[in-house]
This record gives structure tokens, C-alpha cells and sequence, in this order.
């Protein structure tokens, strides 16, 4: 095989849609600290957009080359050229730092805080992932490790323009809670696969329904916060209505996710549609940061 040939089989394995999801937590931060856009604020977010995106790939491909050393094998794209052949798990692991290293090197170019914030979320990834360590497979403790994950990626793009504060704490919760949400349902969906290979889940050691309504809960809690955000003027306050709509929603496909019997297929039919909630939700977010500088730049002119 070529180096060539090697190379785009190694980028095949990037879950390049999910790391595209992922990367709007960190732009969300980066929206909310941004302020008045200049020319060099745009160049900063560029390098930040290429670092961050590194950081997540190699989040991804670890995870990826993790599961398989452990023969857990989940249905995407890098599995499919582990399972094939294609790739040996050793140069995906390779792979996997060295985008690692050219996200380090591309933060070398913003703030000290991005670094940091880099350096302890790909610290948490290793935690999480390798076999070594295995936090993916110690319950609570794994779904606790995507709360702060969850509000590290925000404060990561947050810190690029602004020192952290309450605020940035505070609206960075929110995704924190929203990551916790999700993820003992992923581990519902991957029950099976999880099971099979004695990975020690939540859903494997409580079982899938109570880890279901776990999430149920706290996917709750995140509508709840989410409505305090916006009543308490963190953000504007029409994004309290957003939950008021989408709960009720949420709850629904919820229900019938249970009704289907809680399948591979009813979880991700179930994660597919509360991800395009979540995206109106980001979207509403992106849409309130706009109109309030809009709202700040009318007030502040003479």
C-alpha cells in the first residue's frame, strides 16, 4: 500500500459528523466571548477552528482504536477499516497523536487558556478511552466525565476571547449537562455490544432501562437550566421558550423509544431526532449572541 493510499485510508477513519456536531460546542464559546468582530479576531477563530477540530479528530480516533483493542466493535467509520484491514489499530493509534500534536501546535498560536484547556481535555480523552485506564467502562464516573467535558469544550472556545467568568461558567453548564445527558442512553444503544465483551457500563451494570431514564432525567434537568439561562438574562430571554417547545417533544420520542423496546434501532432513531432539537437549539443560542451585540451596538451609538 502506498503512503498515499495510507493516508486517505487514515483519514477515512475520522467520524468527520460527529466531530462537526461536536465542534459547534467550542464555536458556541467562541461566539458568546467574541464581541465586536475584527480582522484579527477572525484569524484567531480560523486557527482556533483548525486546532479544535484536530483535538476532536483525535478524541474520536482514540475512542475508535480503544473499543477495538478491547473487541468492541461499533459500527463506523474507523471500524469499518480496522474490521476490513484496511488499517492496523497500531498506525490508527499513531494517527491519533499526531493529529493530537498539530492541534497542540495550532494552539500554540492563540492563548495560553486554549492550551491548557486543550491539554486537560485530551487528558480527560485518555482517561476516558485508553485501556489502560478504561473510565468508559466505571459507572457514574464515566457519565460525570461528559459533564465536564461537556462544559471544557465551551469554556475552550470562551477563553479564546474572554477570561473565564460566571457567565461562561455558567452558560458552559448548560452543554455539560446536555454531554451527561446523552450519554448513558449511547451506552443503552451499545448495550449489547458492551455486554458481549464485559465492558462495565452503565447500562450493563444497572441495566438498560434505568440507565434510560437516568438520561431522561437529566436531559430534564438540561431543559430546566436551559429556562433559567434565559429567565435569568444569561441569554436572551426568549430562549426560555425553547424548552417550554421541545420538552414536551423530547418526552414523546422518549416514550417511544421505551415502547420499541429499547433496541439498538429505537436509540438511534431516538439520539437522530433529539440531535435535530439540539441543533435548533445551538442555532437559537448562535442567534441570540448575534442579536444581542446587535442590540448593544444600537444602544451604545450616539
Amino acid at each position: 500500500m502506498s503512503p498515499h493510499s495510507r493516508l486517505a485510508r487514515l483519514f477515512r477513519c475520522i467520524r468527520w459528523a460527529d466531530v462537526l456536531i461536536l465542534e459547534g460546542v467550542p464555536t458556541l464559546g467562541l461566539a458568546f466571548a467574541i464581541g465586536p468582530i475584527t480582522a484579527g479576531k477572525l484569524t484567531a477563530s480560523i486557527f482556533f477552528g483548525i486546532a479544535s477540530f484536530l483535538l476532536l479528530a483525535h478524541i474520536f480516533t482514540l475512542n475508535d482504536w480503544a473499543d477495538f483493542s478491547r473487541g468492541i466493535h461499533h459500527s463506523n467509520r474507523a471500524m469499518l477499516q480496522l474490521e476490513s484491514s484496511n488499517i492496523a489499530p497500531r498506525l490508527l493509534l499513531i494517527f491519533s497523536y499526531l493529529l493530537l500534536a498539530a492541534s497542540f501546535l495550532s494552539f500554540l498560536f492563540l492563548p495560553a487558556s486554549c492550551l491548557l484547556f486543550a491539554f486537560v481535555i485530551a487528558a480527560l480523552g485518555v482517561f476516558y478511552s485508553h485501556p489502560s485506564l478504561n473510565a468508559k467502562s466505571i459507572p457514574i464516573v464515566s457519565t460525570f466525565l461528559h459533564l465536564v467535558g461537556g462544559l471544557l469544550h465551551f469554556l475552550l472556545g470562551y477563553t479564546l476571547f474572554s477570561a473565564i467568568d460566571r457567565r461562561g461558567v455558567l452558560i458552559g453548564l448548560f452543554f455539560g449537562i446536555t454531554f451527561a445527558a446523552g450519554h448513558p442512553v449511547q451506552e443503552v444503544r451499545d448495550f449489547d455490544e458492551d455486554r458481549r465483551v464485559g465492558a462495565g457500563t452503565n447500562a450493563v451494570v444497572f441495566g438498560p432501562r434505568p440507565s434510560f431514564f437516568a438520561g431522561v432525567i437529566l436531559f430534564t434537568v438540561q431543559y430546566v437550566y436551559l429556562f433559567v439561562l434565559g429567565w435569568s438574562g444569561l441569554v436572551l430571554p426568549w430562549v426560555a421558550f425553547l424548552p417550554i417547545a421541545f420538552y414536551p417533544i423530547h418526552i414523546l420520542w422518549s416514550v417511544l423509544a421505551l415502547r420499541s423496546g429499547l433496541t439498538h434501532e429505537s436509540i438511534t432513531r431516538f439520539q437522530n431526532r433529539y440531535r435535530i432539537l439540539y441543533a435548533l437549539i445551538g442555532l437559537a443560542l448562535l442567534l441570540s449572541v448575534f442579536l444581542s451585540y446587535k442590540f448593544n451596538a444600537a444602544w451604545n451609538s450616539p
